[in-house]
């Protein structure tokens, strides 16, 4: 029995060092393509810095940063959106400040409706040291609300000198016996506070509240709106960030998507205003101490895992006071918060059975984490990509899988339709020596649909990635990063994040309804590769309603499963349509922006609108609009109802 133990661990050790030494070649494969990048563009950037015509324009150079550092130099499109934004800044006082709240005929009706039967809300706020007038703009928030069935537990661990917190809580509570307060015989922190906070509520529902921060007064109405109508256990909102100490030298509108379990992995977007089932917690306690710092975060994650209806009400109804030493003013007040954000997601995921993810910090902000899940298998993606001649466009694109990508387990598929210059077979004709490469053709005129449906059947991949032949990998790691989530049960589509050759957007995820046509379009379509996006969003792998097939990624029996695409749609939405079938199965599509590639778009068959393709155009998507009425009417889930459906740069919709 020892000696089979013993070839059991060597075998175990042997297979170990095999991974091993695979990775390390792939990562010396990394590096040296990194290095010849780097040689390369030194090398451009010195002829650059040498040439005769970049010396004459120094002058202007300087000029142009020195207008910069100052404050004088703005690009034609940073004006016109700097213009906008302020007068939206302006509208938004109206829709989401002090001027949303209702008036007294409003407050009345709120306040005298009547329910089937009776909820209390168990609002729990811990309390440490707060000023006096956060203190007392805080209760009074909740007192004003127009839904009057609730309770606010007070559980106060201030110190000595600032007794003056106690004796306040205890002027409200004479007046209103709704408040309930305990001074605690020692400070227990943020988590250790609000587990006492919980111990003395007595409603079927529980708020979390924050010492400094302020409610809508229609918060709690709005709340009980959802659970008698969508049986709601677990509730958030939109929320407003504010300054100054007033509500309308807001700072930041955060409107959310709804529930997103990869948004919410990847970043609390939930945060504020949570209210959810008293009955989802399994442990005595609502926090956990070890992941103080990110307790909320820790929080949100389990019981939205647990929650059988979470409901996002898409309204402004709280509002976080930025103020020295808070989270909502600075992260690196609470560097704490960081490490405790990262253990708070890998215990969630351990959960779900997935182990051994990285988790780090992105360029958006520090709690903002990128996600990269271990592998489970390698197994054999089949690449489709259709070409119509535009040789050079596929050379490119093939020639970027082999080179740059890092997975080997793969084969293209390149399915010929229609091509007619002799450069083009006479390229196919080397592609056969390429074991990697099948070669198929598709008689016929083009349909996309079609094209990648008869591809699909002679796939031997367990996963399929769709790809345009327009489209050029740019990290290694690129069919890694697609599988990492198409290899999960509850994933459907996984898309990548495409750019325009200028380094703008083409592809960062679809938004139903938006543009002119109100079937879908590209969110953040013509941003900066550089921007984060809003509220970072362009930093994280998230849920979207759809993906591009330019560069999709799915398993090849959920392909098969939906009916592939749909050959009604010969050009436009047809992948749009795919996904939607997909979600139908409840399934999640993921765009993820770290897999990263050019999109020359439609070099091969052109972007033309005009004529016989404006007349399908217009035909498929009112075959689509007919379809999918219902989903549309909804919205996106994943895009907030006050964005406009006009724009793509998350533009609120404020007329």
């Amino acid at each position: 029995m020892a000696e089979e133990n013993q070839n059991d661990l060597l075998a175990y050790y042997q297979e170990q060092c095999e991974k091993l030494k695979k990775e390390n070649m792939e990562l010396s494969s990394k590096l040296a393509t990194c290095e010849y990048a780097k040689k390369e563009a030194e090398e451009n950037l010195h002829r650059i810095k040498n040439s005769l015509f970049w010396k004459l324009l120094k002058p202007f150079r300087m000029i142009r940063v020195a207008c910069i550092r100052l404050g004088y130099y703005r690009s034609p499109k940073r004006i016109a959106r700097k213009i906008r934004d302020k007068r939206i800044e302006k509208k938004a006082y109206k829709y989401f400040g002090t001027q949303s709240f209702p008036d007294e005929a409003e407050r009345k009706r709120q306040s005298e409706t009547v329910y089937e039967r009776e909820i209390i809300f168990s609002i729990l706020v811990p309390l440490y040291n707060t000023p006096e007038k956060f203190l007392r703009e805080m209760i009074e928030s909740v007192i004003n609300q127009t839904y009057p069935q609730w309770e606010l537990c007070l559980a106060d661990g201030s110190d000595a000198e600032h007794a003056y917190v106690g004796t306040i809580c205890e002027e409200y509570s004479e007046k209103d016996k709704r408040i309930v307060y305990r001074k605690l015989e020692r400070n227990e922190g943020i988590s250790g506070n609000t587990n006492a906070c919980y111990k003395m509520a007595t409603g079927e529902y529980i708020g979390l509240f924050d010492h400094d921060d302020i409610l809508h007064p229609c918060a709690f109405y709005e709340y009980r709106k959802v659970i008698d109508e969508q049986a709601a256990d677990y509730i958030y909102c939109d929320e407003a960030t504010f300054t100054k100490g007033q509500i309308n030298k807001m700072i930041t509108l955060h409107f959310k998507p709804d529930y997103a379990i990869d948004n919410l992995r990847a970043n609390n977007y939930i945060c504020h205003f949570s209210l959810f089932k008293k009955s989802l917690l399994q442990e005595t306690e609502l926090f956990r101490t070890e992941f103080d710092g990110s307790q909320d975060h820790d929080m949100i994650l389990r019981l939205t895992s647990l929650a059988k209806n979470v409901v996002h009400v898409p309204k402004i109804l709280y509002y976080w006071r930025a103020h020295a030493g808070s989270v909502a003013s600075d992260i690196s007040a609470k560097l704490y918060c960081i490490d405790a954000a990262k253990r708070a997601v890998a215990d969630h995921l351990r959960n779900y059975d997935i182990y051994n993810t990285l988790i780090t910090s992105t360029r958006a902000f520090e709690t903002i984490f990128r996600l990269q899940y271990e592998l489970t298998a390698e197994p054999k993606v089949s690449i489709v990509i259709p070409t119509c001649d535009q040789t050079e466009y596929l050379k490119k694109c093939i020639d970027a899988i082999e080179s740059r990508n890092t997975y080997g387990n793969y084969e293209i598929l390149v399915v010929e339709n229609n091509s007619k210059k002799e450069e083009t077979f006479a390229y196919y004709e080397s592609l056969k020596e390429n074991p990697n490469v099948r070669l198929l053709t598709y008689q016929g005129e083009f349909n996309y649909s079609k094209i990648n449906n008869y591809a699909v059947k002679e796939a031997t991949g367990e996963y399929l990635l769709l790809m345009n032949n327009d489209v050029e990998i740019l990290c290694n790691d690129f069919i890694k990063e697609l599988l990492m989530y198409a290899q999960r049960k509850d994933v459907g589509a996984v898309g990548a994040k495409l750019l325009f050759p200028d380094n703008t957007i083409q592809h960062a995820g679809i938004v139903l309804g938006l543009g002119a046509h109100r079937t879908a379009g590209h969110g953040h379509y013509r941003e900066e590769n550089a921007h984060i996006g809003y509220m970072g969003r362009l930093c994280y792998a998230q849920n979207v309603s759809a993906v591009t097939a330019a560069a999709l990624m799915v398993r090849k029996s959920l392909y098969e499963t939906v009916g592939g695409l749909d050959e009604e749609l010969a050009v436009a939405l047809n992948d749009v349509d795919f996904c939607l079938k997909l979600r139908e199965k409840g399934l999640l599509n993921v765009f993820t922006p770290f897999a990263e590639a050019y999109h020359y778009e439609s070099v091969s068959r052109g972007l033309d609108y005009s004529g016989a393709n404006g007349e399908r155009y217009e035909k498929e998507c009112e075959y689509f609009r007919s379809k999918w009425k219902e989903i549309l009417e909804k919205g996106d889930p994943y895009y907030n109802p006050n964005f406009t459906l006009d724009r793509s740069d998350y533009s609120l919709n404020i007329r």
